[in-house]
């Protein structure tokens, strides 16, 4: 997910995108713990995706 497109879509989109990478990230984290997970590197990018998103929420609230 590029920033690009995070950037077009209003802060309740941001919150519910926000929401299921929290969720996805959570699968995640329970599937490597059950060893069934088998792309170890889904787990960085969920993380870094969650952090664009939250970013981009922290940059439209500091907008006047």
């Amino acid at each position: 997910m590029k920033a690009k497109e995070l950037r077009g879509k209003s802060p309740q989109e941001l919150a519910q995108e926000l929401e299921s990478l929290l969720k996805a990230q959570f699968s995640l984290r329970m599937q490597h713990a059950t060893q069934q997970l088998n792309n170890n590197s889904e787990i960085p990018k969920v993380r870094r995706d969650i952090a664009r998103v939250r970013t981009l929420m922290t940059e439209a609230a500091r907008k006047p």
